[in-house]
């Protein structure tokens, strides 16, 4: 407690050890992004429900994303975190078992559950900003989130082979990345389990009431809590939430209806996914710099281009199509980490960690509607309607964040 220079060292630790975690985790989140709505539409033998897989485990993400969430408030980081990607590795297994005995049931069930893994893979993000510094919350994001670009972008595009390797085995093509999903994701916890020591969130609480009983009431005030933080925060991380889990889900499709092959929607979904996560970094210097609302702003715009592009490109056009993912992918990154780093601006150590579950809850019903909304919308008018809206959607992040400026 009396160390500053330990405290820096283990926050760099803690960025370290969860930065290994979030390249698996990254893994088992993008192999079941890319084919979950493929595996559905051809059990169920319609587009319509093709976006129900993103929704359901989108909504399982959401009780896990409340179950992380108390469990990292009560025990650590540690637990939280390592609980959730072991759940998600079990829900991974369960959709390759519903894959081999073609059991709807089965796939929705464990679809559910396989949603714990990427709940989980948000909520560590939260791990590397517990030491950080109000200066440095958005880069320590940022660093965590940038190496899940290196799991997220290797998992589409390793759909192929771990479609071939699945067939070997006598396990259809489209459960393949699943196996990807379910290793990638127990191994993110047995990383989190063995090595994230000492919990930074538990070391945060001491830094934290040490630093109260040695400066009173300037340092109580100092971690007041801010609703109105916490609002905006959460409502800029659930509109972009919503606007690219609708389109993501539903392009997939929209490309197999176009003669595209599996190793394309793989690149197209990767491209998305890398600029998810890949451009972490900037952005976290950028909203460190510039500030939260700024980059929130910034986020609307960029959403509402990926949206028109989506919609106007041909649907032959592998170049607009991975311009137009790849700036969605972007949109979400914006609005995602100043909306996080907003969240921990908001929230004092001995309620952080219950209340950043609370919030990945609406996000992950917001992006379990978006899932759910988007085949409906496409299979009853088209994939041009779907992301025309989605791209006019995001252009309420600009009075939120206006409203946020004036009411300060």
């Amino acid at each position: 407690m009396d160390s500053t220079e330990k405290q820096k060292a283990l926050y760099k630790r803690t960025l370290f050890v969860v930065s290994i975690s979030q390249v698996f985790g990254g893994a088992g989140l993008a192999a079941g992004v890319t084919v979950g709505a493929l595996l559905a539409q051809k059990m169920l033998g319609t587009d319509a429900f093709a976006g129900l897989p993103s929704a359901l485990f989108t909504l399982g993400s959401a009780g896990a994303a409340l179950f992380v969430g108390r469990l990292s408030q009560r025990y650590g980081r540690r637990i939280g975190l390592t609980a959730g990607f072991m759940i998600g590795g079990l829900g991974a297994i369960g959709v390759i078992m519903a894959a081999i005995m073609n059991s709807i049931f089965l796939l929705f069930a464990s679809l559910l559950v396989y949603g714990a893994g990427t709940a989980t893979n948000l909520q560590a993000r939260y791990a590397g900003t517990d030491l950080a510094n109000r200066k440095q919350r958005a880069t320590a994001i940022s660093m965590t989130m940038v190496f899940t670009t290196f799991g997220a972008v290797a998992g589409p595009n390793l759909v192929n082979v771990m479609g071939d390797f699945a067939l070997t085995i006598g396990i259809p093509s489209l459960a393949g990345p699943f196996i990807l999903a379910a290793a990638a994701y127990i191994l993110a916890g047995v990383v989190l389990f063995t090595m994230l020591r000492p919990d930074p969130l538990v070391i945060a609480r001491m830094i934290e009431s040490t630093n109260i009983k040695s400066r009173g009431h300037l340092a109580a005030t100092e971690q007041t809590e801010s609703k109105r933080g916490i609002i905006v925060g959460a409502t800029i991380m659930v509109l972009t939430q919503i606007v690219m889990v609708a389109i993501m889900t539903m392009t997939p499709v929209h490309m197999r209806h176009h003669g595209h092959d599996l190793g394309s929607v793989g690149l197209v979904i990767g491209f998305h996914i890398g600029a998810m996560y890949l451009p972490s970094l900037v952005t976290g210097v950028l909203v460190d710099k510039l500030g939260r609302t700024v980059m929130a702003i910034a986020s609307g715009v960029t959403l509402l281009l990926a949206g028109l592009l989506s919609a106007f490109a041909p649907g032959d056009s592998m170049v607009l199509l991975i311009i137009a993912l790849s700036l969605l992918g972007l949109g979400w990154n914006f609005g995602l980490i100043s909306g996080t780093a907003l969240i921990v601006d908001s929230t004092k150590t001995s309620t952080r960690a219950k209340t950043q579950g609370k919030v990945d809850v609406l996000i992950a019903l917001s992006g379990a509607a978006g899932g759910g909304l988007s085949g409906m919308i496409v299979a009853g008018s088209s994939y041009l309607t779907l992301s025309f809206i989605g791209g006019i959607f995001s252009l309420l992040l600009i009075p939120v964040v206006i409203w946020s400026r004036r009411e300060k």
